[in-house]
């Protein structure tokens, strides 16, 4: 029986690089997991598929964020679905991880990428949220993924950022408002992940990957399983006593 044996689990941004991870991992752990995808089915029905092959439990959940109705049509897919794996529509624990970057600095900016930004990346977790309080079960998790960004300023970066500031901002304040209920709530701040996003800049190019590790402490580029134990240990009941955290995991990224 793994530790989060009979828990449900939403991921959001499930199917790729650091939500595929946590999707994986949360499974591994005896979880039944909830992979949510925006557009790729393909992608996310591999996640899918690479779990129940590894003898886990899982399916797949479609729906855009940032476009009006998504947070309807993520938790009305949801409540579809665990019925099959499940006796209700209970949720232990959420994981808010899908994001979008948008790159350029704030001259280069222009409204619709920073709307955009704000759209997926704060409103979407916001309200995914509060609409997912009915289903979380008290004594439940929700974990963010904020980022690195907050504390190493990347000025190529900074709307991406700012939005990820705010996601800070709702960690600290929703854990004093969820407490007693049992819920904790914390965030995981990634550093340089490898993963598909950002391997065309990184992969295969030996001196960005030099340049990459040199700003960890560890001396390597993170991965994304990396991310993906922090978020376990904070799924667990062994994070019992943690909440309103937001876990630095960026391999000791600039100190």
């Amino acid at each position: 029986m793994g530790a989060l044996a009979g828990k449900a689990a939403l991921v959001t941004g499930g199917s790729r690089g650091i939500g595929r991870a946590i999707a994986e991992r949360l499974a591994e752990a005896g979880a039944v997991v909830a992979v949510h995808y925006g557009r790729d089915t393909a992608a996310a029905e591999e996640v899918v598929g690479a779990i129940r092959a590894g003898g886990g439990t899982a399916f797949a959940v479609q729906a855009e964020l940032g476009r009006p109705g998504d947070v309807e049509t993520l938790w009305e897919g949801y409540d579809r679905r665990i019925l099959e794996h499940a006796g209700d529509t209970g949720l232990d624990i959420l994981v808010n991880n899908a994001g979008i970057t948008p790159r350029g600095e704030i001259e280069e900016t222009t409204a619709e990428a920073f709307d955009e930004a704000v759209a997926v990346n704060m409103r979407a977790p916001f309200f995914l949220t509060q609409q997912g309080l009915k289903r979380l079960r008290d004594g439940g998790r929700i974990i963010n993924v904020s980022s690195g960004a907050t504390r190493i300023a990347l000025t190529d970066i900074i709307a991406y950022a700012m939005t990820k500031g705010a996601v800070d901002a709702f960690t600290l304040t929703l854990a004093k408002a969820l407490g007693g209920r049992g819920i904790t709530v914390n965030a995981v701040a990634p550093g340089i992940i490898d993963t598909d996003m950002n391997a065309a800049w990184l992969r295969g190019n030996e001196e960005a990957e030099k340049a990459a590790a040199g700003l960890s402490a560890l001396g390597r580029v993170g991965r994304p399983e990396d991310v993906a134990d922090v978020v376990a240990f904070l799924a667990s009941d062994d994070a019992r006593w943690v909440t309103g955290q937001i876990v630095d995991a960026t391999g000791g990224s600039q100190l």
